[in-house]
């Protein structure tokens, strides 16, 4: 949830930024669902810290340093953040599948919601970086939408 905010920020594509924001508001909800699944087994959401996870994000804060073309930069958030996507979604589909064996109905039909979101939000990604964003950080010259912000070109 902290690295969202930072990453719309960054990205210079407004339908991505839009992306970023969206499922900002849907991570908020997604932590609700869990504090409700493990409130209602009587259980602590706090957990240990995730160092594969922290890697992906750490991964994700280095790119908001470099110095690239806006599209280029696009691409690499795009690239950065499904392959947060995807731990989520392993890690959602294994947690769902516990659930569904221990018998926790409800905690199968919430955790299938946010799997579902999370591979939504996977495709939606996809689609992006498919139908423009990859392209035009092969040829920035091709969109006059990727030309670098006056806070870029502040800082270059």
């Amino acid at each position: 949830m902290k690295a969202l905010p930072k990453m719309a920020k960054a990205a210079s594509s407004t339908n991505l930024q839009k992306g970023f924001q969206d499922h900002l508001q849907q991570t908020q909800t997604q932590v609700e669902r869990l504090e409700k699944i493990f409130a209602d087994l009587g259980k602590s959401p706090k957990g240990k810290k995730c160092e594969a996870m922290e890697g992906l994000l750490k991964e994700g804060a280095e790119l908001l340093e470099a110095e690239a073309e806006p599209s280029v930069l696009d691409a690499a958030l795009i690239a950065a953040a499904q392959r947060v996507e995807h731990y989520e979604i392993a890690g959602y589909g294994c947690a769902r599948t516990y659930a569904k064996l221990l018998g926790h109905d409800e905690a199968t039909t919430l955790l299938q919601q946010t799997l579902d979101e999370e591979k939504r939000t996977d495709v939606k990604l996809t689609e992006l970086a498919v139908s423009s964003i990859n392209t035009e950080a092969v040829d920035p010259e091709e969109n006059p939408e990727s030309k670098p912000s006056a806070q870029r070109r502040a800082r270059a």
